[in-house]
């Protein structure tokens, strides 16, 4: 499996000249509030800084920016709820988030893409406390980190190994072509039974059309959220169920990629993972939990 602008419009609202639509930063008491640092006029922000405005209230950056009033633009801040339950998105990590966590993405990638994708498993990074949701967004994400180098890349780079991914002992045999079975999307989806099973289980023909996964981000999303929330691979368990189920981030190693990294085999590639986790879920501001590695 795993082979691996701004707008006339926003310009207006930065000049003030238009009104701004404001989303309600629900649940962000001041006291909730006070651990982030007050927001300072003319201070230089990055994307996904948290800053405490004058009114008590909490505000994420979701765009660079050199120290805009929290309230004058949506483009460049948005509400933030500072219990860190959830965002306005729904999501348990917001777009500024996402974007810090890759920010050398491929725009295939899109946060918007994923969004959409996430109506197919709704379980996913929504089951259990808010630590496990995000502890799960954060494990998803390192390991689709890993896989796609920073979700660079959309298909697997090694070309020489297209045309290995092709089962003909199947029923339904290869009949998009001997090499058109190539990793593709955040998991790197490969082999024509894979392709199949995936596009039964989502209503999409990817037997037939593998391209789809490469062409459309949602539907590259979605292979990604069907790999983790209902294949085991060479582990025990999903990702999905290591994560709710308090077995760790080890085991989604395990269920990805077990086979040719875990019990020693690949070290480093282990070590890879654990890293982009550690640090997802510092920027999501929760803790790793235990067993993270395999």
């Amino acid at each position: 499996m795993s082979r691996r602008r701004i707008s006339a419009f926003v310009a207006a609202i930065v000049l003030g000249t238009a009104a701004p639509v404001l989303l309600p930063a629900s649940g962000a008491s001041a006291a909730a509030c006070s651990s982030y640092p007050s927001w300072v006029a003319g201070k230089s922000y990055a994307t996904g800084n948290i800053v405490r405005y004058t009114d008590g209230k909490a505000y994420i950056a979701e765009h660079d920016n050199p120290g805009y009033d929290p309230t004058i633009s949506t483009w460049y801040w948005e509400p933030y709820a500072c219990d860190g339950a959830t965002n306005p998105s729904g999501f348990v990590v917001s777009e500024a988030q996402f974007n810090q966590m890759f920010p050398g993405r491929n725009s295939f990638y899109s946060y918007s893409g994923l969004k959409a994708a996430m109506s197919a498993y709704p379980a996913f990074a929504n089951t259990g406390s808010d630590t496990v949701k995000k502890q799960e967004a954060a494990a998803f994400l390192a390991n689709v980190n890993h896989e796609t180098g920073g979700l660079v890349h959309i298909v697997e780079q090694n070309t020489a190994n297209y045309p290995h991914y092709c089962d003909w002992g199947r029923p339904y045999g290869c009949p998009a072509g001997q090499a058109a079975y190539y990793g593709r999307g955040p998991i790197q989806l490969s082999w024509n039974f894979n392709y199949k099973a995936a596009g039964d289980a989502l209503g999409i023909d990817l037997l037939n059309n593998p391209w789809l996964v490469q062409n459309d981000s949602a539907v590259a999303w979605k292979t990604g959220l069907w790999y983790w929330n209902t294949q085991s691979g060479p582990g025990s368990m999903t990702g999905h169920n290591a994560m709710v189920n308090g077995a760790g981030f080890g085991q989604t190693i395990r269920s990805i990629n077990g086979s040719l990294e875990c019990d020693g085999k690949n070290p480093a590639q282990v070590q890879s993972r654990v890293d982009s986790y550690q640090r997802f879920v510092q920027i999501l501001g929760t803790t790793a939990g235990n067993n993270l590695y395999c």
